[in-house]
């Protein structure tokens, strides 16, 4: 059994890098336009109950466990799988491939954002109402061009910090952006709750509501903590293989969702206060990022600051996932092709650019051109990720972990053969062999509209 490549592989050069990292590359704009908006919808604080246990049974299970596998292995997704079981080394392949697709509508939404950005700082933007900011959205989405050369800047950025590598590139990077990130999302969820009238908002989001709890958002909540995660598509798995034999695997596996889960909760009450108390109703998606949180901008006073900062918070974490999922790519092509990092960097990204132009124009002149049944490129490109890809990678991960590889031999290698205290194991086991396996089946179930 293969325990990896050698000693020259990178590493991370401390465990505040690392954990920034992985917490960056979590945090992404679902904890942004998604997760407000149904926690509200679910029951408020008791969606937020449900799905903090959630994460515990779920996010804490399966992060441990494509970080094991990754340190373990020392090796990118397919070589992780392949060096244990070698007929396994195709669900490492999928991972890898579900990161490049994600790719190319990630970054395009990446550009938007970017876009906005710029246009607050320049004072450009026009939108003070809801009907002017729908407008300038579709106007913006709509063209041919500008999105493509918002894009290409913003996969440059991307691409700038992954060439580096590890220690240089992404843990520099990582350390900069995210404590920056937590620091003006505290910011905006003071500005936020104490808007005359946010009560209101506030109520919605964190006022307990068990009467709006049912099946559906309960697999809602199941969901979202394993999207928001980054888990099934290789991430934890790369970035694990960057770690030292030291490192605590456990301790780190409990704090990336913990952070994760605060990042969401910070961002509904930067939100949600703010939308109620200009009389908007709260909404979830692109829609709410770029029509209604503008339009919210455009009545608040010091409203083109608190959007200055706000996109910029954006930008930040949509810049931290793209770098993970370029990443995965990145570490494929190093240890699989043997390129150089910068040669793998480059091609990776020029790859991802080329597909992202059909992304880009699903908005305007190809949203009638349909890859999937009723589906233009860009959509076609989220659900075979989102509702197919990422559930059954993470569904395989489980079964991997918990029956072909063996529980004992992951918790050998979490306890680094003992030498680092773990004494949640029987726990974990059951976890990782039913528990999980049945909650990822049942999303996968839901997303395929079967349940």
């Amino acid at each position: 059994m293969s325990n990896g490549i050698g000693t020259n592989r990178d590493q991370w050069g401390t465990r505040a890098g690392f954990l920034m990292a992985t917490v960056g590359s979590a945090v992404g704009l679902g904890n942004l336009w998604r997760f407000p908006y149904i926690a509200g919808e679910g029951g408020g604080g008791a969606f937020l109950l449900f799905y903090l246990i959630i994460v515990v049974i779920l996010g804490f299970t399966v992060t441990m466990a494509e970080l094991t596998l990754g340190r373990h292995t020392q090796l990118n997704p397919m070589g992780a799988y392949r060096s244990i079981k070698k007929k396994w080394a195709w669900v490492g392949r999928m991972a890898i491939l579900t990161a490049f697709l994600i790719m190319f509508y990630y970054c395009v939404i990446g550009g938007w954002v970017l876009k906005y950005f710029v246009a607050f700082l320049t004072g450009q933007f026009g939108g003070s109402n809801l009907a002017a900011s729908k407008a300038l959205f579709a106007s913006f989405t709509g063209s041919t061009f500008e999105p493509i050369i918002y894009t290409a800047i913003f996969l440059l950025a991307t691409l700038a910090i992954v060439y580096f590598g590890v220690s240089r590139g992404i843990e520099k990077a990582s350390r900069v952006l995210m404590p920056t990130l937590f620091v003006f999302l505290i910011i905006l969820a003071i500005r936020a709750i104490t808007l005359p009238g946010a009560a209101e908002g506030i109520r919605y989001f964190l006022l307990p509501d068990f009467s709006r709890m049912d099946s559906q958002t309960i697999l809602t909540a199941m969901g979202q903590v394993f999207y928001s995660l980054s888990l099934g598509m290789g991430i934890m798995i790369t970035y694990g293989s960057y770690l030292d034999k030291q490192s605590d695997i456990v301790s780190s596996s409990a704090f990336i969702p913990l952070a994760d889960t605060v990042v969401a909760i910070l961002a509904g009450l930067a939100i949600l206060p703010a939308v109620f108390v200009f009389g908007f109703q709260p909404d979830a998606g692109p829609g709410l990022m770029f029509v209604t949180l503008p339009a919210v901008f455009g009545q608040m006073p010091l409203g083109r600051f608190f959007a200055v900062l706000f996109f910029l918070l954006v930008l930040f974490a949509a810049l931290t996932s793209t770098i993970s999922l370029l990443e995965v790519n990145v570490t494929y092509l190093i240890d699989e092709k043997k390129f150089s990092r910068r040669k793998a960097a480059i091609w990776a990204t020029l790859l991802i650019f080329i597909f992202s132009i059909p992304a880009s124009l699903s908005m305007g002149s190809w949203a009638d051109i349909h890859f999937l049944p009723g589906m233009n490129f860009f959509s076609s490109i989220d659900y075979l990720t989102s509702n197919i890809m990422l559930p059954l990678g993470g569904l395989l991960l489980c079964i991997f972990i918990g029956w072909v590889w063996g529980v004992d031999n992951a918790v050998k290698e979490i306890t680094n053969d003992g030498a680092i205290s773990f004494r949640m194991v029987s726990l974990w086991s059951f976890l990782i062999k039913y528990v999980a396996p049945l909650f990822i089946l049942l999303i996968f179930l839901n997303a395929l509209g079967i349940i």
